[in-house]
Order: structure tokens, then C-alpha cells, then sequence
């Protein structure tokens, strides 16, 4: 039976071969993805980059398949079952690449992983039969209708009577009677099989055996007490007799196993190995699904993001919110409107200390990311563009303190985000330049900011510079005469002396923030004279 393609990640060869030759695959690295919080979040044994992908018709093959996993439960207890199988052949073929064709080993191999490939086409058969009328995803119906036309082919009975009786010649074998002859200071000189016995031998006395005269009836009866094999030998000696062993089973079963091989290299290992390669694309869509779950399960919504041509750099966010951050609080989280559009793709970000700064630029580059895993995203509603790459440039250090030496390598990471960075990519940068004074890094960030306009890439510069956010109309100015793009500001608020994490697009009072955090903690300078005036009346 002819083998079809079948992926739960790429609707043909031709997509799966792009992306393993680099088109369509952002730079996005698994270091942005922890980052931003995806990998406390998705948790993948190859790493998550390996997924990302700005195809447009990948992420919608893959939306469809995370659907079909999402709406059908049994789809993913059907999954489930056939991960450990498909781990025992990969295992399998670990050790069989460990031994010799021509061992024993090699052979009973062979038979062990037809009866795993087995196991799983008839695990997934029957699984996907029963909810075949339920399935939609064209990933899940390739695979179901491959298993079906492969369980009810004539050749996988055959196959299957087959392995019945020579898993049954195999699994039977219990014992070995071995013939020594000895020389005449009673030395084993030769040593052969004598019969292979699907019965176990059991211990004995010689007089026993001698007064119940059962010596031809009685031949699983040792006339001594059975000793364990690794008892009176040494490492050498027990590899020896084990090798000694197996060579003779080999000798016995050669003639049937080897005529196996043959079916197995033919038409079984090309099947595994299909099976094998959906291995970690199952490990993918049933994580990433089960991410879906947790977050919805926590009383937040997701959406299926709405794609947008990459040219358009659209990102429309209703309802935004940092799904990390939903999964660690027992309270509602915040949910924000965010949007790049044509008057601002890039914007600087201020507000108080713990205000929301840094929430709502993950926020905004997680949703990227999950929309280019395939995944929903954690809003109301997103209509957004693939993008090239996610670079960020967030704090690797706990020190705010003035530290020349941190501020020459902060500003040569920012310097490799310029030699990657294009037109359709999205940067994100937090707390960038906290390493210096505020002189120097309101310089250096104006710079960095009007580079990026030029760049006409989209993102979001967070910042405790609140001074950076006034020179915005200069940075444009300077900036349009490049062709670059409008960067606009945002302020994370606080309301009433509270921080809301509520982000809103204004211009920044930097006083104001300072103002209410005065009044919060009664440091204003009505409250400083209402101490001072009430301790000397004390």
C-alpha cells in the first residue's frame, strides 16, 4: 500500500521541505520565546522555535488541526495511547542500531517492532473510527483514512497471521536443552542445542528420579537443584554463556525470522518511520492544545486569530491580555485594546514601576507567537500579520545601578537586532539602557528609536524614561526625512493612586505618576506638612 503524505504540522511535502530549508520560518529564537514566558507555558522536548513558521496557509492548516483536538476529546485519549507505543519503536530501533544484524538481537528485534507497528495502526484505527464522523481537520482526516484503507487492506491480515505464528514460535520459548561432551577429565570439549522446550526446567535430586525410574518421562526435572546463571561466574563468563545462548536461538530461528527482515525493511520500517516523524508533531499539538484548555479552564478566552497578508504589518488586538500572567493570579486579569496602525507602528511605552509596562509588551509578543505556532491567542478578538522574526532586548540583570561594562553589552545586542531586523518584524524592548544615567540613555534610545522608524519595523519600546516620550515629534521629524515610520506613545495608568495596568494611547505625565505615588504613600507635599504640623503639636 502506497505510503501518503500525512502531517499534523504541513499540509504537503513541499511545505514541510520549505521551512526545513529556512522559507517561511521567522527568526525567532527559544530564547525570545522564554523571554516573552511561552516556554514556562509550552514546554516541547525540541524546543518551540523549531515550530514557528509566517506561512499563512501552514497556520491555518495548523488551526485546523488544534480544532479538531480542541472539540473532540476522544481524538486526544486516542493520541495518548499511541505516544508510548511510538516511544517503545523509537527505542527499539535506539538499541537494534546498537547490534549486529546477524545476532539474535537483531532478529527478535525485528519481530518485537512489527508487533509495536501493529499495536499502533490498530490503536489509531479503531480510536479515529469512532469519532470519524467528528473529524474536520484535513490532518486528522489524511490519517484516518490511511489507517482505515491500511487495517482493512488484505496485506496488513496477512501480516497480522503471520505475526500471530511467529510471535507464538517465539514468545513460547521458555527453556533450551543444551548436549556437552566431555573429554576424558570430564571437560566440556563441544556443546550444542540439543531442543528449544516451551516449558521451563525445574530442580531435582538424582534419587529421586532413580526411585520413581522417570527418567524418559520426566525430562523438565533437573536431577541437581537449578543454580541462578550469574551465581558462580564471572562478568566475562555470564557474557560468554548469554552470547553462547543467543547464538544458538539465532542458529534456530534463522530460517523464519530471516525471511521477516525482509517484509520489515520493505514495507514495515517505512511505516514506522512515518509514524515516527508525527511523534514530536503530536507531542506539539497535543501540548499546545492542552495549553488552550488550561487557559480557558481558568475562566479566560481565547480567540482563533484572523490573518492578515504580511505586507499589511497589522496587529488589532480587542480584549489583549498575558496569558502567563492570567495562569498565575486568582483575580481577573486586565484586558487591553492594542493596535499597530498607520499612525504608529512603533511606540514608547511609560508608566510607574510594576504599572503594566512589561505585561503588555509580552502580551503583545506572545499573541505573534502563538499565532505563528498555529495556536488561538489570549484576547477577544486579533487580526494580525505573520512576521519575519520577534527580536527582543529585555534585562539580563537584577542591577539598576550605573554599570559601564553592562551598558557595552546592552547596547551590542541592540546592535545585532539592527543587522536582522526588517521591515516585517516586530521588536520589543523593555527597560532597554537601565544600565546608565538618564542623560546618556535618553541619547542613545532616541537613536535607537529613530532607527527602527527608518527600519519601519513594528514593536514597542517600554521605558522608565519618561523624558524619552516627549521627544517622540522630533524623533518623527527626523525620522519621515528617511522614510520612516510614525512612533506614537502610550501610558500605563493609574487611577485614583492605584496602578489599573490599563494602557492607554496619550501623552505621558511623568508628574502626575509621581504625584499619586506621593499621595498613595502620604508623601505629597500637603500630607509632609500635615506630619510635620501634627508632630509639633505633639
Amino acid at each position: 500500500m502506497k505510503q501518503k503524505f500525512i502531517s499534523l504540522l504541513w499540509q504537503d511535502e513541499e511545505s514541510r521541505a520549505r521551512h526545513a530549508e529556512g522559507v517561511g520560518t521567522p527568526r525567532i529564537s527559544d530564547e525570545v520565546l522564554e523571554q516573552l514566558g511561552l516556554t514556562d507555558l509550552l514546554s516541547l522536548s525540541g524546543g518551540i522555535s523549531t515550530y514557528m513558521t509566517s506561512d499563512p496557509e501552514v497556520i491555518l492548516y495548523r488551526q485546523k488541526t488544534l480544532a479538531d483536538l480542541r472539540n473532540i476529546p476522544a481524538l486526544r485519549e486516542t493520541l495518548s495511547r499511541v505516544v508510548p507505543i511510538l516511544c517503545d519503536i523509537r527505542e527499539l530501533r535506539r538499541l537494534n542500531g546498537d547490534t549486529s544484524p546477524s545476532t539474535g538481537d537483531s532478529y527478535l528485534y525485528s519481530i518485537t517492532e512489527i508487533e509495536l507497528y501493529v499495536s499502533c495502526i490498530d490503536t489509531l484505527s479503531k480510536g479515529l473510527k469512532e469519532i470519524d464522523a467528528e473529524i474536520k481537520s484535513p490532518a486528522f482526516r489524511a490519517l484516518a483514512d490511511f489507517t482505515r484503507e491500511l487495517s482493512e487492506s488484505d496485506y496488513y491480515r496477512e501480516l497480522n497471521e503471520h505475526l500471530k505464528e511467529l510471535s507464538r514460535h517465539v514468545h513460547e520459548v521458555k527453556s533450551v536443552t543444551i548436549g556437552v561432551n566431555l573429554d576424558s577429565a570430564f571437560r566440556p570439549v563441544e556443546a550444542g542445542v540439543v531442543s528449544i522446550n516451551a516449558d521451563t526446567f525445574k530442580s531435582g535430586k538424582l534419587l529421586d528420579k532413580i526411585l520413581r525410574f522417570s527418567f524418559k518421562n520426566d525430562a523438565m526435572t533437573c536431577i541437581a537443584p537449578l543454580t541462578p546463571a550469574t551465581a558462580k561466574y564471572s562478568e566475562n563468563q555470564q557474557e560468554a554463556m548469554t552470547g553462547a545462548f543467543k547464538g544458538a536461538l539465532e542458529e534456530i530461528f534463522r530460517s523464519s525470522v530471516k525471511a521477516w527482515r525482509g517484509i520489515v525493511e520493505d514495507y514495515v520500517l517505512d511505516n514506522t518511520d512515518f509514524l515516527l516523524m508525527l511523534l514530536p508533531e503530536i507531542e506539539f499539538a497535543t501540548k499546545a492544545s492542552a495549553l488552550e484548555e488550561r487557559i480557558t479552564a481558568s475562566g479566560n478566552p481565547l480567540t482563533t486569530p484572523v490573518l492578515a497578508p504580511m505586507s499589511e504589518k497589522a496587529f488589532d488586538a480587542k480584549g489583549l491580555y498575558n496569558p502567563d500572567v492570567a495562569l498565575r493570579i486568582s483575580e481577573p486579569v486586565v484586558k487591553n485594546d492594542f493596535a499597530f496602525d498607520e499612525n504608529a507602528r512603533i511606540y514608547v511605552l511609560t508608566g510607574p514601576n510594576r504599572g503594566g509596562k512589561s505585561v503588555i509588551t509580552c502580551a503583545v509578543g506572545l499573541a505573534q507567537a502563538m499565532a505563528q505556532l498555529g495556536m488561538q491567542v489570549a484576547a477577544d478578538s486579533l487580526t494580525l500579520s505573520p512576521a519575519d522574526g520577534i527580536f527582543t532586548h529585555f534585562p539580563e540583570g537584577a542591577e539598576d545601578t550605573i554599570d559601564k561594562g553592562r551598558l557595552g553589552e546592552e547596547c551590542a545586542r541592540l546592535r545585532e537586532i539592527f543587522e536582522r531586523v526588517t521591515e516585517n518584524s516586530m521588536i520589543l524592548l523593555d527597560e532597554s539602557l537601565s544600565s546608565t544615567g538618564a542623560y546618556e540613555a535618553s541619547f542613545i534610545a532616541a537613536e535607537i528609536l529613530t532607527g527602527f522608524a527608518v527600519a519601519r519595523c513594528r514593536g514597542i519600546f517600554s521605558t522608565h524614561l519618561h523624558g524619552l516620550a516627549s521627544a517622540v515629534p522630533e524623533i518623527n521629524a527626523r525620522s519621515k526625512e528617511a522614510g520612516g515610520v510614525p512612533i506614537d506613545t502610550l501610558v500605563a495608568g493609574i487611577e485614583e493612586g492605584k496602578r489599573s495596568f490599563l494602557i492607554k494611547r496619550a501623552k505621558p505625565d511623568g508628574k502626575s505618576y509621581a504625584r499619586d505615588i506621593a499621595d498613595k504613600y502620604g508623601l505629597s507635599y500637603e500630607n509632609i506638612l500635615h506630619l510635620l504640623g501634627k508632630r509639633e503639636s505633639d
